[in-house]
């Protein structure tokens, strides 16, 4: 699978080990930045990840910042993506088989490796469920849309 990556300073090192662990994984991998732990601006990474999915480049997207909360905010933004910040794989999971959410924010300040290592493979092996949540989703999409 192809995954769209990102990162401000405060989510570089949780990104880089999660990048790790999906190249180890078999996954292709495109970082859009940023590539060092100095102080940046979290909204450019956000948006050229989440653009990957919406663009069809990229199956899923991870995108890391201190809370998670400011990338799934920028990602958001950008039509045709429903991003979650997830704190554990339950609700990475649940975003999965209800939301079809195609990306997943993280908190690099309160997620190590490992913690995040389930909430990703969660996320990434977890099918939408269709049905009545299809509609749903398609309401989210006239909401983009102005539609709703």
């Amino acid at each position: 699978m192809k995954i769209a990556m990102g990162s401000d300073h405060a989510g570089f090192e949780l990104k880089e080990a999660v990048k790790a662990q999906l190249e180890d994984a078999g996954h292709e991998v495109e970082d859009v930045g940023t590539n060092s732990s100095e102080s940046t601006d979290y909204p450019p990474f956000a948006a050229k990840a989440a653009e990957l999915v919406a663009r069809g480049e990229a199956e899923k997207g991870v995108i890391v910042c201190g809370s998670g909360v400011g990338v799934s905010i920028v990602a958001n933004k950008v039509d045709g993506i429903r991003a979650v910040n997830a704190h554990d794989a339950a609700e990475a999971e649940m975003s999965r088989r209800h939301n079809d959410a195609n990306v997943v924010t993280l908190s690099g300040a309160r997620l190590g490796p490992e913690d995040a290592k389930p909430i990703v493979e969660t996320f990434l092996a977890t099918d939408f469920d269709g049905g009545r949540h299809a509609r749903r989703v398609g309401e989210i999409a006239e909401v983009e849309r102005g539609e709703l």
